[in-house]
This record gives C-alpha cells, sequence and structure tokens, in this order.
C-alpha cells in the first residue's frame, strides 16, 4: 500500500483504531508500588512480561525494602532472578540502583526523567513507564522492541534507535495520546503484527499499513 496522506493524520488514525480494538489494554508487569515497578522494568528487557511476574512475585516477597536489594550479595542477587535474560548485568544494575536512591534520592524512586536516567540500567523506555504508570506524568513515549518494530513497518519512524523512532513520534503525535502508545502497541504486537508471520489478514489497521506481506 503507498499513501500520500499526511504521516500526522495516519498516525493519529492508527492510534484510534487501536484504542477502539483494544480498550481493555494494559501493562501486563505487576507491580504495586514506584520501586517494584522500576525492578520490575529493568527485569523486563529481552524478557518476557509474564517470566519477569514469575521471578518478581518471589523477589519482592523476600527483599521487601531498597536496602535489601542494595545489600544483599550480588551472587544471592544472580540466583534469584536467573529465569530472566542477562541476569547477571541485571542483578548489578539492580544493585546499584538502589543503592543510589538510597544515597542520592532518600531511598525513593525520582519522579523527573534526569534523575531516573542516573540510575544504572534505566533508558528512556524505562523511565517512561515509571514516569508515566507511577506517576502519571508523560514526558516521552517508552520504545521497546514491540513498539520499535511496528513503528518502521508501518514507516511512522524509519529511525535506527528506540531513541530515535521515541523523537519520531514525539513530533507526529499530540502529547495527551503519548501515554498510551506503548500498551496499544505492545498488544497489538503480541496478537497482531508479530515479528515474524503478522496476521495481516485480521489486521485493524491493514488499511493504512505501508508493509505488504506476500502470500504464500
Amino acid at each position: 500500500m503507498t499513501t500520500t496522506e499526511p504521516i500526522e493524520l495516519r498516525a493519529m488514525k492508527i492510534v484510534q483504531l487501536l484504542e477502539d480494538t483494544y480498550p481493555e489494554s494494559r501493562s501486563t508487569l505487576i507491580a504495586s508500588n514506584p520501586f517494584e515497578l522500576l525492578i520490575a522494568t529493568i527485569l523486563s528487557a529481552q524478557s518476557t512480561d509474564a517470566q519477569v511476574n514469575k521471578v518478581t512475585a518471589y523477589l519482592f516477597q523476600k527483599y521487601r525494602t531498597v536496602e535489601s536489594f542494595a545489600t544483599v550479595a550480588i551472587r544471592q542477587l544472580e540466583s534469584d532472578i536467573f529465569t530472566v535474560g542477562y541476569y547477571r548485568q541485571k542483578a548489578r544494575y539492580i544493585q546499584k540502583t538502589c543503592q543510589m536512591l538510597i544515597h542520592n534520592f532518600s531511598g525513593k524512586v525520582p519522579r523527573t526523567m534526569k534523575e531516573l536516567l542516573s540510575l544504572h540500567g534505566v533508558g528512556r523506555k524505562t523511565a517512561n513507564i515509571v514516569l508515566t504508570r507511577a506517576f502519571g506524568a508523560v514526558e516521552g513515549i517508552a520504545v521497546d522492541t514491540h513498539v520499535f518494530r511496528i513503528c518502521r513497518r508501518l514507516e511512522l519512524s524509519l529511525g535506527q534507535t528506540p531513541d530515535k523512532v521515541e523523537q519520531d513520534l514525539m513530533k507526529i503525535l499530540p502529547q495527551e495520546n503519548w501515554g498510551i502508545v506503548n500498551r496499544l502497541f505492545i498488544t497489538f504486537g503480541r496478537n497482531i503484527c508479530k515479528a515474524r508471520n503478522p496476521s495481516c489478514d485480521i489486521c485493524p489497521i491493514l488499511s493504512l499499513c505501508p508493509f505488504e506481506k506476500l502470500d504464500t
């Protein structure tokens, strides 16, 4: 499909159609407070939410405070999160982040993008998720693997990095829509627009998509 429609208009139509299709879509990461959400989101990189939820169900019972994460032996923490991808790196990120929370932020999760980005293992995706879900502050768009893939497939952005895709989306979508893009595109990506063999035959936004899937 080729379209001459302004990209801003097409982007808004896509978001509106996905809202209509997935009115109940929400994050599937389980967290009961900003700190748990921060830890769960760090763990979620290169791992499924379902797997992270299995780990955190145990983890948040064992370590109930920022201090407990900051002081546990690193090998023990690695063992506790062994089933998520890159567990050694994530264990160090979590421990260093918790130490920074204690020393720099009185043990609390900071509420600004700049402060969140100063934490270990926290990029703009994680910071945006924490700000939006925990504090209701929308400063950007969380671009994970689903959002990155779908935006490029829809030609909403041809950026080569998540940060560039985020910048492009922020230019073409009103700020009041930034907070819902991540959850809508994740749901859409898991159900329809998969990395391999997307289900174009049942896609609710096919008429707005430049991607052409060859019949087999």
